[in-house]
């Protein structure tokens, strides 16, 4: 049975690729912050692992605890946090605090896995990015940068491993059904001051009310369950591509950033 270490499997794309894989007979090694969490995924049947990426010292026993249950055949880096705000109101210290989670976590957790998989001489690393590794949109800064830093890291990671038998992979979803908006508001209320802002206006007109008001799904949205079908496909494909490309947000992203000028990306993206 093959072995799956997945990241940020509370919720959204983590939680249903992780009952994905377990379906389709992986063994599935699951990683959450909270208690409750790790206790719902050992009720499911899946190995449970507590894991903070902003946390090296988590890291480091997350990975050493992994490899302890045994032979690793791939990892899924998909954990990630929101911080919704302008980029002029972005302290330092919670831009710090997102790079934390979303790169450098996970780029010691890859780390840690690499000299396993290189004794076995085979081994998948799944990165799971967004459409916001390929253009940014208001509001969405230290995400974005988040992003297309593990977009631009992958990439090299990718041309490095050849010939290790270790395959790099990106997955690059739009729109998915997940709790990361609601799950930011957190980090937005901790690092935001949005009342001190020159765009005070702007946030109540447009950023308060998607966080806090319950809206319908965004436009081209897929359930989490499409992206959990191509993290498989990224997995168990003989030759995996370099990147999967998902819902038409993304697709049309790639292109624009190959055809269009940067007037018409930006026109792009506050419409998004």
């Amino acid at each position: 049975m093959r072995t799956v270490l997945i990241t940020g499997c509370s919720s959204g794309i983590g939680l249903d690729a992780a009952r994905h894989l377990a379906r389709a007979g992986w063994r599935v090694i699951a990683t959450c912050r909270r208690d409750e969490d790790l206790a719902a995924r050992r009720a499911e049947g899946m190995l449970a692992l507590p894991l903070d990426l902003s946390d090296p010292d988590s890291v480091a026993a997350c990975a050493r605890e992994a490899l302890a249950l045994g032979p690793v055949d791939a990892l899924v880096n998909n954990a990630a946090f929101a911080l919704p705000g302008a980029v002029e109101d972005l302290p330092r210290d919670g831009l710090r605090a997102i790079f934390e989670a979303n790169l450098f976590g996970t780029h010691d957790l890859t780390r840690r896995m690499i000299p396993h998989f290189r004794d076995r001489g085979a081994g998948r690393i799944v990165n799971v990015s967004s459409v916001l590794g390929l253009v940014g949109i208001p509001w969405r800064g230290a995400y974005v940068a988040t992003k297309f830093a593990l977009e631009g890291l992958t990439d090299v990671l990718r041309i490095e491993m050849e010939g290790t038998g270790i395959r790099v992979i990106l997955i690059q979803p739009g729109p998915i059904t997940s709790r990361i908006r609601a799950n930011s508001i957190p980090h937005f209320e901790r690092w935001i001051d949005w009342q001190a802002s020159p765009r005070a206006g702007q946030y109540r007109d447009s950023l308060l009310r998607r966080l806090y008001e319950p809206g319908g799904k965004d436009r081209f949205e897929l359930p989490a369950s499409a992206a959990s079908a191509v993290i498989l496909r990224a997995l168990e494909a003989p030759r995996p591509r370099a990147r999967y490309r998902l819902t038409r947000p993304t697709t049309m992203a790639e292109i624009g950033r190959r055809l269009l000028p940067t007037a018409a990306l930006d026109w792009f993206a506050r419409r998004s």
